[in-house]
């Protein structure tokens, strides 16, 4: 039986583009996969078939042979060299044509043959965090500290290569540098990590006797850390290559310092707004008049209490919050006010505020409101 033209059995033109091609191969392959159609007998062969025709049209030299001679470019006598197995060959040349075709699809995410099989990329080293407690106060004015952080820094005896002397580390001869080993299963090839040289795709084979090979040694960093005025709990500064060192070489990490900030005994916090709850007198509570308040920059407000305030009535400061931490206006303070009931009252000073009472009968309205309420109440209940 005569070949399908290959174009024809992936469905695309002649003029069709590698991207095309890979993307019709990637549609067929996926729709006669053997292990989806059980019931059809002719999807094995149809999906060999569409593997055959992709072999040849993925590679710019084949396929310009194909295109110019057709089949007879891949049979005997044409010098095509490096054809596809044909139809009724065996499983395992089926299966090392499918793991090409695999490469070409998947090699991307699973470090295939892409790149000419260079050296690794060399590990990177692991990002770290440090927790840091401040002040609201130093929250406020933003603050420049030195920290110490324990983590690894890059052997200065081999210049972290691992060698010793910094002699470069020789390509391992199981994986040709790839760090990775295949093996196959039936139709396809599983990948794994090379045993030998645990996925760095190098051995050494004197290690550096400072740190053993790996490249990196620990040791303690001082760092001057600069903490930006408007920060919050939660806020998290990146320190860009000041986390542990790479292996062998590789990128360093990064640094994250996270913040909190620690309870203040006189304001409370909501965003860049301030809270502070101020006690007030009666006196001054019913008469009204003036007090001093603090702000969280050191200094002080005075604030006009109207006459007749209650409990809970808050004045705002405007400005006298936290400061943006992006930038923008800064918030607002909020005095909320707490009427402080005198205690250890002189028997002179309850004469005088039984006196008062008496004379105060239509100065409490909302007691007045409440006890009607509470005796129409009892009434109804009565009735």
């Amino acid at each position: 039986m005569a070949k399908r033209d290959y174009y024809e059995v992936l469905g695309v033109a002649r003029g069709a583009s590698a991207d095309e091609i890979k993307k019709a191969y990637r549609q067929r392959a996926k729709a006669l996969h053997p292990d989806g159609n059980q019931e059809n007998p002719h999807a094995e062969t149809e999906f060999k078939e569409a593997g055959e025709a992709y072999d040849v049209l993925k590679d710019a030299s084949k396929k310009a042979a194909y295109d110019r001679f057709g089949h007879a470019a891949f049979e005997g006598g044409m010098g095509g060299g490096g054809g596809r197995p044909r139809h009724g060959q065996g499983q395992g040349d089926f299966a090392s044509a499918f793991s090409d075709v695999f490469d070409d699809l998947f090699g991307d995410f699973m470090g295939g043959r892409g790149g000419g099989g260079g050296r690794p990329r060399a590990a990177r080293g692991s990002d770290l965090r440090y927790n840091m407690r401040i002040t609201l106060e130093d929250a406020y004015k933003g603050l420049q500290k030195t920290i110490n952080v324990p983590t690894s820094v890059q052997c200065g005896s081999c210049d972290g290569s691992g060698a010793e002397g910094g002699v470069e580390p020789a390509t391992c001869p199981t994986c040709s540098g790839m760090g990775k080993v295949r093996a196959q299963q039936g139709f396809f090839t599983v990948e794994r990590t090379c045993p030998t040289c645990s996925g760095m795709g190098q051995i050494i084979q004197n290690p550096c006797k400072t740190c053993g090979g790996q490249g990196r040694v620990e040791k303690d960093r001082a760092l001057s850390v600069n903490i930006p005025a408007g920060v919050e709990t939660g806020t998290r500064i990146r320190l860009s290559g000041e986390g542990e060192a790479g292996m062998r070489g590789g990128p360093p990490g990064d640094l994250y310092i996270f913040i909190e900030v620690t309870r203040h005994g006189l304001f409370e916090r909501e965003e860049n707004n301030l809270f502070c709850k101020v006690p007030v007198s009666m006196i001054t509570a019913a008469i009204g008049g003036d007090i001093e308040v603090p702000t969280i920059d050191g200094g002080r407000s005075k604030v006009k209490i109207p006459a007749g305030s209650q409990t809970g009535r808050q004045m705002r400061l405007r400005g006298k919050g936290m400061p943006a931490l992006r930038g923008g206006s800064a918030g607002d303070m909020l005095i909320e006010m707490a009427v402080e009931t005198p205690v250890n009252l002189t028997t002179r000073q309850k004469d005088l505020l039984r006196e008062f009472e008496a004379l105060s009968e239509d100065n409490n309205p909302e007691s007045k409101s409440f006890f009607r309420s509470v005796k129409s109440f009892w009434d109804s209940m009565k009735g």
